[in-house]
């Protein structure tokens, strides 16, 4: 079939359909040619030779291509895998731009650039072609009425997120249409959206939507999918698995009237990014994009040895981040989602793994400069996963202005503090404050700590409780995967257990949590379905679950109604009091030369906690008095802001404290608030005074209202 080719332009990268035709263009430095290769829903193949190259991007205009075509690649040039350069046209290559793909890759020996089997593995050169199994990239009608949409725009100090999985989190839901349940249009559902207004969440932080592959090997021959989804092959199209209507471009609608649903709800979306590498893998990985379209000049390789990668992430490889082609790439994708798609923000995967410009973590790296200076993205929520697998790669605390950062140490101590490990009262302070020993000293706040006890990388809330030991058989790898030294304890038995001490201790250590969690300074995360008992089975790392280990089941509601209850009430009680969301630091300032400060720390007995005790790593009682007619900063219109004042007893010990109350708050009455020990969060009813005892018991949280 003939079809005329015109010169075209350099930009847009992609194809860009502007009514009458389509202009594609793709970056390579280092090719000798690109074929257009369009296909008819047959799947016939047609070639088109671009012979424009404008600044190393090969560009052509095609009439009369409309939305829904279904196109790739094919790029020439060395296959010379010593040099870092792994063309071969027999491979036809997903467009890095564009914004949907036509479904899954096929796995077979044709999508690998080397011959299987030959004993000089990947310097071989494969001559099978691969078009069949190719998932083809499609051009899309971008146009989308998108009405009134407006971000909610919510402040980083009245965030709480909600970290979900597209797919798991309404595949199981009775309410959701069976053909709309693990689709985008199942997260639009009224349904779902009415369930996260009503548990009060600001925001959902979505496990990665990217257009992703399953590794070949382990997974594909073992009959399992990576359902996580941390293997993108591409960053601007949706994963079309996640789509209702099957694909050829229409996830792309879909996507955005989830967004549009969710804003509708106050509700903004944070999308789970993986710029640090591609799931093309290793040098025997196979061949679907950026490898076979610039190899050398994408990914970080070795220098001395241009072979092989550079593997910050443990994935195999990682973006060369230092070109700035790649630079424009992760720049271009993330303002996309932005403007086009009206995401609220992004959380970076492996984020340490984007700051190496040598080897080296550099906070002032060109990506991070790049984004502060940006006028869309430097006005978006930014979190980092501020870690990789690189020497040095631990960098929390060490990214620069605009960026929050799971706060991993917060974790840490938080499981410690209530497992009863040893550990000083002081650390535990300085989580529960917001860390400012992280973050205040380059000029950050509270909300720079992304404060979580789960998330999906590990134990659920409930499996924290009811389990010493990962159990992850069901992933094919005799339990050698995920992490060993999870922090948890079971609470005297190993799983399933009809004990029913055990199970109400694991029920009020999980009211612990979120208590702890939810009171804390900082930006808030649950791990969805924690609410409600949701419960992995004690597998630890379910990426390749694709199935009821990973999905809500959502008839533990009914099961943990009162978990779920008390989790709904302690999210509100956090929104309506700004006390225990400060946009600043606490000074421990007197008030009107009193004396008290606006906030104090307190023995059992009632005394101020001395420097020994602060790091005597066998107490596990502490007294924390939060002053709200002390909060330094003002409203949004610059009024006065004043809340109740709080007294906090924390008990991490097994047996009952009795907690004094500090001599100078015996003044007034003190209202019981929060109990940890019962199942309901406000005890109005019963009031302390003076220097009456106050019985906190064992691993618990008590908390009493100034009235």
């Amino acid at each position: 079939m003939y079809l005329p080719l015109w010169p075209g332009k350099a930009y847009p990268l992609g194809a860009t359909w502007d009514g009458k035709g389509t202009n594609f263009a793709l970056f390579s430095e280092n090719a000798t040619g690109v074929e257009l290769c369009l296909f008819d829903k047959q799947g016939k193949e047609t070639r088109l030779n671009l012979t424009e190259v404008s600044n190393f991007v090969w560009h052509g205009y095609v009439p009369g291509i409309n939305p829904g075509q279904r196109y790739g690649f094919r790029v020439y040039g060395p296959f010379a895998p010593e040099e870092g350069h792994r063309f071969n046209p027999n491979k036809l290559l997903i467009d890095p731009y564009a914004k949907a793909i036509d479904g899954e890759i096929g796995y077979g020996e044709e999508i690998f650039s080397y011959t299987w089997g030959d004993p000089e593995e990947d310097l071989s050169f494969s001559d099978l072609d691969d078009a069949h199994l190719i998932p083809k990239s499609i051009v899309v009608d971008e146009s989308f009425d998108w009405g009134d949409d407006e971000p909610p725009r919510t402040q980083w100090h009245e965030t709480i997120i909600y970290e979900a999985h597209v797919k798991g989190f309404t595949k199981l839901h009775p309410e959701v249409p069976d053909a709309l349940r693990g689709t985008y249009a199942g997260l639009a559902h009224p349904a779902a959206v009415s369930y996260l207004q009503t548990l009060g969440i600001t925001a959902v932080e979505l496990m990665p939507v990217h257009h992703f592959l399953s590794q070949p090997g382990h997974l594909v021959d073992k009959g399992m999918k990576n359902y996580w989804g941390y293997d993108s092959i591409n960053y601007f199209a949706p994963y079309s698995g996640y789509s209702a209507t099957g694909s050829c471009g229409q996830q792309v609608r879909e996507f955005k009237e989830m967004v549009k649903a969710l804003h509708r709800a106050g509700i903004e979306v944070i999308l789970d990014v993986v710029y640090n590498h591609t799931g093309e893998g290793n040098h025997m990985g196979p061949t679907v994009s950026l490898r076979g379209i610039d190899n050398s000049s994408y990914y970080r390789l070795v220098e001395d040895d241009l072979r092989y990668y550079m593997d910050f992430t443990g994935c195999g490889n990682s973006l060369n981040v230092r070109n700035p082609q790649v630079l424009k790439l992760i720049m271009d994708s993330l303002r996309y989602w932005v403007l086009e798609m009206h995401v609220d923000g992004f959380r970076f995967d492996l984020a340490s793994a984007l700051a190496r410009e040598l080897y080296a973590v550099d906070r002032l790296a060109a990506f991070f400069d790049i984004i502060h200076q940006d006028p869309v993205l430097s006005d978006v929520k930014l979190i980092a996963e501020p870690w990789d697998v690189g020497e040095g790669g631990y960098q929390v605390g060490e990214f620069p202005l605009l960026w929050s950062e799971w706060n991993g140490k917060y974790r840490d101590t938080v499981r410690d503090f209530w497992r009863g490990e040893d550990s000083s009262l002081a650390e535990f302070a300085y989580r529960f404050t917001g860390s400012s020993d992280l973050y205040q000293l380059n000029g950050r706040s509270p909300n720079s700590s992304i404060n979580f006890i789960t998330a999906h990388d590990g134990f659920t809330l409930n499996d924290l409780v009811s389990y010493n030991e990962k159990h992850n058989d069901a992933n094919g790898e005799d339990n050698r995967d995920g992490e060993s030294h999870n922090r948890s304890w079971n609470c005297g038995a190993e799983g399933d257990t009809e004990d029913a001490a055990v199970l109400k201790l694991r029920k009020q250590q999980r009211r612990n949590f979120l208590v702890t969690l939810m009171l804390s300074q900082g930006v808030p995360m649950l791990l969805s379905g924690d609410e409600f008992g949701r419960t992995q089975g004690g597998n630890n790392n379910p990426y390749c679950q694709d199935n009821e280990i990973s999905w809500l089941d959502w008839d533990l509601q009914d099961e943990n109604e009162s978990l779920l209850d008390f989790a709904r009430q302690l999210i509100y009680f956090r929104r309506q009091h700004p006390i225990f969301r400060k946009r600043k630091w606490f000074q421990g300032r007197a008030i009107h030369g009193s004396g008290v400060t606006d906030i104090g720390w307190f023995n059992p007995d009632g005394g101020q906690m001395t420097q020994e005790q602060w790091s005597d790593g066998f107490a596990k009682a502490i007294g924390i008095f939060l002053n709200g007619e002390e909060i330094a900063t003002p409203g949004p219109r610059g009024e006065r802001v004043i809340d109740d004042s709080f007294m906090m007893f924390f008990n991490a010990h097994y047996e009952t404290v009795e907690f004094l109350l500090p001599e100078g708050l015996r003044d007034r009455q003190w209202a019981v608030t929060i109990d940890t020990s019962k199942l309901r969060i406000i005890e109005r009813s019963v009031r302390y005074k003076e220097d009456k005892p106050i019985p906190v018991q064992g691993r618990s949280v008590f908390v009493l209202k100034r009235v």
